[in-house]
């Protein structure tokens, strides 16, 4: 089950993070991965541990608020069955002291970034029979975040533009789905917490961690095997759909 063998799968922002989790976890279902990041060294790096398991992936280095790159590389790809639109960034503020130049950042890269790929890879799914997408979405999309303005933004669009594309291509056989994760342990936690709190890592660590019901956070693997299952054609009946994975965040914080 959850073989990928034969298709072809882009996933962007998979340097790191969940993306290179996707990346990696999908190459050992038997996909040819192509890793888009626009650290050249962080697509490489991915790349090398997947060749060295035993797989088969290249490294692609897109800058994906470039419409036109976005394009033109994607029609170099040619084949595309799988997307995954996992490049996004972050931003802590309130609308207050969110700048015009931050919300266009994040607006950029989360927003217009998805847009981009979609517009990009949509048209070689259809030529080719149809393909699945997954749109990284985010418990901000629904549920009120503190200082989180702009990301919450750029994920409730992510969320809208899902059910869109969805229904406008289900006669295409493009499924399109999306997921919502709570705060997952990757390197820009990490980052955050080492430029914010210096000297109270862990305990902010753990702080953090406890605000999910299960009380820690989740891991990019974990992430990854919801996404290899809605990507994969034993959900060939799944389209439209968001799919919270958040250790209980949005039901069971009360």
């Amino acid at each position: 089950m959850f073989t990928l063998e034969n298709k072809s799968a882009v996933v962007t922002g998979a340097g790191s993070g969940i993306g290179k989790a996707v990346a990696l976890t999908f190459a050992r279902q038997q996909a040819v991965v192509y890793v888009v990041d626009l650290n050249a060294a962080a697509a490489e790096q991915t790349v090398a541990e997947i060749e060295a398991a035993g797989g088969k992936a290249f490294a692609q280095v897109i800058d994906v608020t470039n419409q036109a790159d976005v394009v033109k590389s994607f029609q170099e790809i040619g084949k595309i069955d799988i997307l995954v639109n996992s490049a996004g960034i972050s931003h802590i503020g309130k609308v207050e002291n969110t700048s015009e130049e931050d919300f266009d950042r994040v607006f950029s890269v989360n927003v217009k970034g998805t847009y981009n790929c979609l517009y990009a890879a949509i048209p070689l799914m259809r030529n080719s029979g149809g393909g699945a997408i997954l749109n990284m979405a985010s418990i901000a999309a629904v549920v009120g975040i503190p200082d989180r303005f702009a990301y919450s933004m750029s994920k409730g669009a992510v969320y809208a533009m899902t059910l869109s594309t969805a229904k406008d291509y289900i006669k295409d056989n493009i499924r399109c789905n999306s997921i919502s994760p709570a705060r997952v342990h990757t390197p820009f936690v990490d980052g955050f917490l080492a430029k914010n709190y210096p000297g109270q890592e862990q305990e902010m660590f753990e702080k953090l961690s406890k605000t999910q019901p299960i009380g820690r956070m989740g891991t990019p693997d974990e992430i990854s095997k919801l996404i290899l299952y809605l990507c994969s054609d034993e959900a060939s009946f799944i389209t439209g759909n968001d799919y919270p994975i958040d250790g209980g965040f949005i039901k069971l914080n009360n």
